[in-house]
């Protein structure tokens, strides 16, 4: 028809053939990851990052004191302060938007102001969940990477897949570059090294570069032998964030064919979790993972002894296990997929969280404006704020749909919740979670 203006894209919504009415929905992700996120709001007029304090117990005294020493006003006693840590969250700005012109659109086959609406809302939705996961993922996974170029000789710098979890280290309370200063312990291959400094790549190579990821040299204070510089071979923060495999495997490149997700597995991580005392959620831990990891736990033999007899049960008439073992399983279509160029084989992660493991922060001042009639529209779904403006145009035809969102996602460390508080906790800097690595 002459009068309408869609782009080309759009050209068969006009009726120049019998079509349906009605639009119908493609394929959406499944999303889950945002679910995990405890919500803080930002506050307006403190500028665009936040520090916050969490505080340590005070270790515990086994020694008894000396009668001898019970003098003067102190009555032999030392004062004592509880350390703290801290983790900044820092907002920005998301969103997207989309034009209709009002009066051509009457000339299509549906009503495309719902359909506009809808995607927006289902783009959103979308976006905020894949922020969470990169968060989430970007700590978990860091502190734990592999070498990618192999030295000739032996030599300080070493390059690999993804420096995140070693540019720094916790000094005061407070996160630190690495520097010979401030140095932190990594094991290269079998034998343990000093870290004095990180550099990243001017162009990411990493294959985490989707999820937070990033690669680059790590400089060490003395020689790393070219045996333990072999690419593929695991360099582990002695502070990073513990990531279980199946068979023991110490690194992504060693993971083989029928290295799968299997219930000792899961229980191992559940036993971390719990050892480092992180609360659960509402009775369990929540699981991240695709549906195809999901099904390997069918396979495993474990899995099959605990169901035997039982062909009956929703676990094997749906394929689908929601809780097992202390854990929510959550299926989704988000979760990290990964082709490891070194060896060709399909990574596939899963991860359980703890409460407390991400916080999202949403700016406070989200929507504000200072005319006394506001020109558009504007709701607020989960805290995602919807735009329409009116037209603007000659003709007052054309109008625009639109969502914003400012806010951020920060992991927050528990380094406070060290093994000389809890003896059974680990020397990780995060602790809420833990990635499972399968095939």
């Amino acid at each position: 028809m002459p009068i309408n203006n869609l782009p080309q894209t759009l050209q068969d919504l006009i009726q120049t053939k019998f079509l349906d009415r009605f639009f119908k929905d493609g394929l959406t992700s499944r999303t889950g990851f945002r679910a995990i996120a405890d919500r803080e709001p930002f506050a307006i007029g403190i500028g665009e990052s936040i520090t916050k304090t969490r505080t340590g117990l005070l270790l515990p005294t086994t020694t008894p004191l000396d009668p001898s020493t019970n003098l003067a006003l102190d009555n032999g006693m030392a004062p004592q302060t509880w350390t703290i840590e801290q983790y900044t969250l820092t907002i920005y700005a998301y969103g997207a938007t989309m034009d209709l012109n009002m009066e051509t659109s009457l000339v299509g086959i549906a009503d495309q102001f719902e359909v506009n609406t809808n995607k927006l809302g289902i783009q959103a939705m979308q976006s905020l969940d894949r922020l969470a996961r990169n968060a989430l993922y970007a700590a978990y996974l860091g502190g734990n990477t592999f070498v990618t170029t192999t030295l000739g000789a032996p030599g300080t710098a070493l390059h690999v897949d993804n420096v995140v979890g070693f540019e720094t280290v916790l000094v005061n309370g407070g996160m630190t570059p690495v520097a010979t200063a401030n140095p932190m312990t990594v094991t290269v291959g079998g034998d343990v090294y000093t870290l004095v400094g990180t550099a990243r790549d001017t162009t990411n190579t990493s294959t985490l570069a989707a999820f937070g990821g990033f690669s680059g040299t790590l400089t060490l204070s003395t020689n790393v032998t070219v045996a333990d510089s072999t690419a593929g071979n695991a360099v582990v923060s002695s502070v990073g964030p513990s990531i279980r495999r199946p068979n023991g495997r110490v690194g992504t490149p060693q993971l083989v064919a029928g290295d799968q997700l299997g219930i000792q597995l899961v229980l191992s991580t559940v036993a971390q979790l719990r050892d480092n005392n992180v609360p659960d959620i509402n009775g369990s831990y929540n699981c991240y993972l695709d549906n195809t990891t999901l099904l390997e736990l069918f396979n495993d033999p474990d899995f099959k002894t605990l169901y035997r007899g039982a062909f009956g049960s929703e676990e094997y008439k749906k394929g689908q296990v929601v809780e097992l073992l202390g854990v929510r399983f959550v299926p989704t279509n988000e979760a990290p997929q990964q082709t490891l160029a070194l060896t060709g084989n399909r990574i596939r992660r899963a991860i359980i969280c703890g409460k407390g493991a991400l916080i999202e922060g949403t700016y406070a001042g989200l929507g504000y404006s200072d005319t006394e009639k506001d020109e558009a529209a504007k709701a607020w779904v989960d805290g995602v704020c919807t735009v329409v403006r009116q037209p603007l145009d000659r003709w007052q035809e054309i109008i625009s749909q639109s969502w914003k969102w400012r806010g951020g996602y920060c992991v927050p460390t528990d380094v406070t919740a060290n093994p000389q508080v809890i003896p059974t906790a680990s020397n990780s800097y995060w602790k809420r979670a833990a990635v499972i690595e399968c095939l």
